[in-house]
């Protein structure tokens, strides 16, 4: 059996890829989309998506990315579900492993994403999306007039704090620490906003709440010992993320925190490799600027070819 040759594989199904997706197929390239887990990524775990174009009153996020599923199929996108567990740069074609299984193609975006971390206490994982929330510009405009708590004490908590503070009545900052690793400008901004709390030396044991949502935390003082519970309806989580691109340590260049490193065109340290959406270091996370990112990746592979057949 011959094996297959495509001009494009993307690496992961969320709305970079599939925006990528939609370029490549509607350019008439052959392309194939390999997705470890379901389209749609991290959105499809989102209730309501209120800040992407086009939508208003908002969206919910799997109702967003069945759109983007249909609108890719319409040009003939090729998926298959599977892990991609190597890339090889062969010249002219890469190979990617999936599954056991060598694929050739001509060009790969990488579009894996990043995931929160988590804190991994009890009750996280069930209410997720029911007043859990990893993003607060995405999730803050839910939590109109209560309380809310972030987790967190670099400048991505402080941010996100400051940025509550236009919704919720109350927003009580939890640190592990006795001082934040936030920029000094951020922490007085912080510090003279009235409508935060830093809750110095704590951690969070336990989300409670209902099918209806988040109603408190249990915190525990990490000096003293003691236990408290804090009545809150949302608890947003700012302890860092977790770029998708370990499996490719070994071929690309990578920062530190482990982003796919590429210039403004997303064009990677391989040559005929591209990076779109949260994988790679960029300064915003967002639907809308991982469909950016898709677009641009797509046109940048699609030149990539042509230059290559001159």
């Amino acid at each position: 059996m011959s094996q297959k040759h495509y001009d494009v594989l993307i690496i992961g199904g969320g709305p970079a890829g599939l925006t990528a997706g939609l370029y490549t197929s509607r350019a008439k390239l052959r392309s194939l989309m390999v997705e470890r887990m379901i389209l749609g990524g991290q959105v499809m775990t989102t209730t309501k998506v209120e800040n992407y174009p086009g939508f208003p009153g908002g969206i919910d996020g799997p109702d967003l990315m069945v759109r983007f599923q249909e609108h890719c199929q319409e040009f003939g996108l090729e998926v298959r579900y599977g892990e991609v567990e190597n890339l090889v740069d062969q010249g002219h074609l890469k190979a990617v492993r999936v599954d056991g299984e060598e694929i050739l193609t001509r060009t790969v975006i990488i579009t894996t994403g990043a995931e929160p971390r988590k804190l991994g206490v009890p009750g996280e994982q069930a209410l997720t999306g029911r007043g859990v929330s990893y993003c607060a510009t995405c999730d803050g405009a839910f939590f109109k007039n209560v309380p809310v708590a972030i987790i967190g004490g670099g400048d991505t908590a402080a941010e996100e704090a400051l940025f509550l503070t236009r919704f919720a009545d109350k927003v009580y900052l939890i640190h592990r620490r006795d001082q934040l690793r936030a920029t000094k400008i951020l922490q007085e901004r912080l510090f003279a906003n009235d409508k935060i709390e830093i809750l110095w030396d704590c951690e969070v044991e336990r989300i409670e709440g209902d099918a209806r949502g988040v109603k408190a935390i249990e915190l525990r003082n990490l000096k003293g010992c003691q236990k408290e519970s804090l009545a809150v309806e949302g608890v947003f989580m700012a302890i860092g993320v977790t770029p998708k691109a370990h499996f490719l340590a070994e071929v690309l260049k990578l920062t530190e925190e482990g982003y796919i490193l590429t210039d403004a065109e997303c064009r990677t340290s391989m040559p005929g490799v591209f990076a779109a959406g949260d994988v790679r270091k960029k300064i915003l996370k967002q639907i809308a600027t991982a469909v950016g990112d898709g677009a641009v990746a797509a046109i940048m592979a699609e030149k990539y070819l042509m230059d290559e057949e001159q």
